[in-house]
């Protein structure tokens, strides 16, 4: 989605951890989740400065990983070269064990079963200047400002993650849809 990458572009924090991240050469990996969900929701808000991440989230996919904590070893790697960003590595390959889901056969297919459907985009830099954006459900809700549950999770999961974030408050344009 090329308004994404123009968003990112503007972007100096964000281009230099997505440069930190492609270093690690990591198999389909992405910055994901609020790493661009809030940089559009800022966007769209008018923000003169952007929200502060909470995290930034590196998913990977690597199912011949062996090691269940190597994911430690990648965080520490990119601390030291992002102190001031508090970064959360996972191997989406495990991710299922933890959700109780089938396993994933991507990061793009393990998105598909985040709680919010907006929360399942990313980016990664792919060459010099050159990205590539994913998004398990597309970028039209992202950028008409909705929070959408996904039916894949539990609906009190998604209700709690709204209430603990508080992004209604930090983004107050936002429409949040539960199917019924």
């Amino acid at each position: 989605m090329h308004r994404v990458i123009e968003l990112v572009q503007n972007d100096p924090l964000r281009l230099e951890a997505l440069a930190c991240a492609n270093q690690l050469q990591l198999p389909d990996h992405y910055l994901a989740a609020g790493f661009v969900r809030n940089m559009v929701w800022d966007h769209l808000h008018h923000k003169a400065s952007p929200t502060p991440l909470n995290d930034v989230d590196l998913i990977y996919f690597n199912r011949h990983e062996t090691q269940p904590t190597r994911y430690l070893y990648y965080e520490a790697k990119l601390r030291e070269a992002m102190p001031q960003l508090n970064w959360q590595v996972r191997n989406q390959a495990l991710m299922h064990q933890r959700n109780g889901d089938q396993p994933y056969l991507s990061s793009l297919d393990a998105m598909r079963y985040w709680p919010e459907q907006e929360t399942a985009v990313a980016i990664r830099q792919v060459a010099s200047g050159q990205f590539e954006c994913a998004s398990a459900f597309g970028f039209d809700a992202l950028f008409a400002l909705t929070v959408t549950h996904n039916p894949k999770r539990a609906k009190a999961i998604f209700e709690q993650r709204i209430k603990h974030k508080q992004w209604l408050k930090q983004w107050p344009n936002l429409t949040i849809l539960i199917e019924s």
